[in-house]
């Protein structure tokens, strides 16, 4: 299993061209092609009194906007994903979860910014609601954040089906990586045992220990990025766990802790 296709989401922040540049660096690591995307739905306002000629003019009005935004975000995109010959541009005016979770189906991993990062911007959406929705790995790259070695990577292990689901998914980069931590918490009730799951990976050529560490409550995403940390890794891999509440979903701690605050990538699978 390889990455034969990545999709980096664009918007208009600055920071979007640091996970733009990161998207390209992964897509030369593994001669994967490169998808931008950016969505927006106009901002149309409806007439009071019924169909006018002030009404249709407003409408053309608010989609031109976008479609001017538009245009600056592919041209960003194209300025940083430079000459590469496998690169592709998608937009539309739609709401932009919704047609960044149409386009999914074309990558096998989704790179997308940090929660709530983006604010009120353009093309803005949660990066969790993304990562329960999508069906695919996503990368959530922290602001600033241009480039992944993934030379070292932390694994935060529970038996679980999303965890499960997110080794498989980070394999192609687990492969590539030099040591592999499969880093257990023990919340007061035993840690998990991670001893198959570093088999598992042993027998794919990836170079892992198991690591047992100690929290409780809400240390526990606080007690992965610090082992994170400690052990140099750039990378931090895991399921993500939630649950949908109407048109929300609502997390866990630890999935909404490395959503908002990890200074290290985090790849996560639901």
């Amino acid at each position: 299993m390889s990455y034969a296709s990545i999709l980096v989401a664009v918007d208009l922040a600055p920071r979007s061209r640091s996970r733009v540049r990161l998207a390209g660096r992964l897509a030369d690591a593994f001669g994967a092609g490169l998808i931008g995307v950016a969505a927006e739905q106009p901002a149309y306002a409806i007439p009071p009194l019924g169909a006018t000629a002030a009404g249709a003019y407003a409408l053309a009005a608010a989609s031109e906007v976008v479609h001017t935004d538009l245009r600056i975000a592919q041209a960003a995109f194209e300025e940083e994903a430079g000459a590469r010959a496998r690169t592709e541009w998608r937009a539309a005016l739609d709401f932009p979860l919704s047609f960044l979770a149409a386009q999914a189906a074309a990558a096998d991993l989704v790179i997308v910014g940090r929660a709530g990062e983006a604010g009120a911007s353009p093309f803005a959406f949660n990066s969790g609601d993304a990562v329960m929705r999508l069906g695919r790995p996503v990368l959530v790259v922290p602001p600033e954040v241009d480039h992944l070695d993934a030379a070292r990577v932390t694994i935060g292990w529970k038996n679980t089906r999303e965890a499960r689901r997110a080794v498989s998914d980070a394999l192609p980069l687990l492969r590539r990586a030099a040591h592999v931590a499969v880093v257990s918490v023990d919340e007061g009730q035993g840690a998990p045992d991670g001893r198959d799951v570093v088999a598992l990976l042993t027998a794919h050529g990836v170079a892992a220990t198991a690591l047992c560490v100690e929290a409780a409550g809400d240390a526990t995403s606080r007690a992965l990025i610090d082992t994170a940390l400690e052990q140099g890794a750039d990378l931090i891999v895991t399921g993500a766990y939630g649950h949908g509440r109407l048109r929300e979903w609502v997390f866990g701690g630890v999935t909404r802790t490395l959503l908002a605050a990890s200074p290290v990538c985090c790849l996560m699978s639901h």
